[in-house]
Parts: C-alpha cells; sequence; structure tokens
C-alpha cells in the first residue's frame, strides 16, 4: 500500500471492493456523461448491471486497483494490453482502460496516485477518453499524454472517443 497527499490510500482491490467500484465506475458515468448520452441508456447502465460486471471482473483476472478513504472507494482504476478500438489497432503495448474517481475527490491527488499505480510515470501507454470531457483530457495531457489523430464514435452510446498516446 502506498499513502500520497490526500484523503486517499491507493491499494489493490479485492473482490469485495465490487460494490464500491460499481458505486465509483457508475457515480463517475453520471456525473460526466449524463448530459452526453440518451436517456434510455440509464434504463439498462444502472448502479446494480455495474456491480454485477465489477463481481464477475474481480472474481477474474482483472488486477485493479482503488482509492480508498475512511474506509470506503472512491476511485478505481485498471491497465491492460493495448487494445484495436473501432478498427484503430493498437500503437502501445499498454493502455489505461479505466479511470474513475468520485467528484468530490477531483483535485486530492486519489486520480493521480490511481494513474502512477497502473502505468508508472514515462511508462509509453495509450487510452482512450470521450472528446467532450476537457477535465479528463488536461488531466491526462499533464501526464504527458497527447491525442495522435485517432477518434472513434461509440454509435451505442453516440459519443466520440480520442486516443491519447504517451
Amino acid at each position: 500500500m502506498s499513502r500520497f497527499p490526500g484523503p486517499a490510500t491507493i491499494r489493490p482491490a479485492t473482490p469485495e471492493d465490487a460494490p464500491g467500484c460499481a458505486l465509483v465506475h457508475h457515480t463517475s458515468w453520471v456525473e460526466t456523461y449524463g448530459g452526453l448520452l440518451p436517456a434510455e441508456h440509464w434504463e439498462t447502465d444502472t448502479l446494480e448491471a455495474r456491480t454485477a460486471t465489477w463481481r464477475r471482473w474481480l472474481a477474474g483476472e482483472l488486477t485493479a486497483v482503488v482509492a480508498e478513504s475512511d474506509g470506503r472507494v472512491v476511485g478505481v482504476a485498471f491497465a491492460a494490453a493495448g487494445r484495436e478500438v473501432g478498427g484503430h489497432v493498437p500503437v502501445r503495448d499498454r493502455e489505461l482502460w479505466l479511470l474513475y474517481v468520485l467528484g468530490a475527490y477531483h483535485g486530492t491527488g486519489a486520480g493521480q496516485g490511481l494513474l502512477d499505480a497502473v502505468l508508472p510515470p514515462n511508462v509509453p501507454a495509450q487510452l482512450w477518453v470521450a472528446e467532450e470531457n476537457p477535465r479528463a483530457r488536461r488531466f491526462y495531457e499533464r501526464n504527458g499524454f497527447v491525442p495522435d489523430g485517432a477518434r472513434f464514435v461509440d454509435e451505442r452510446l453516440d459519443l466520440a472517443e480520442v486516443r491519447h498516446v504517451r
């Protein structure tokens, strides 16, 4: 376990963290994409569905880390092999697949701690981020990620994503 300035501790996720990871994941989506996604999206994208997914992921071989504060999960992240997205082949071996922090913990260092835990600084990597998420894009750019011109529109969500690399 490591401590960093701020109210959270970064540690490996366990299967028991599934409800907390799901809550962070779902809440972050509502906060970030609530106005960008069609209303019918939220009929199936529920906290219950996310909890089932996280139970499956953490019972399997997924290696995630969480930011924990006062005994509750306030952030979650994982990185894995680079993947093809929307016909764009990976340009890095490693990819940040997911990083979410509850809004109340933005600016506390929790996101930085999570990113550094799954992708140490200067490790070449790629990630996909919503084009209309300027806060996340600034965060990744501060960490050396730059857009490389690849863009994908997820037609299910009608959401454009851009790839950043370092």
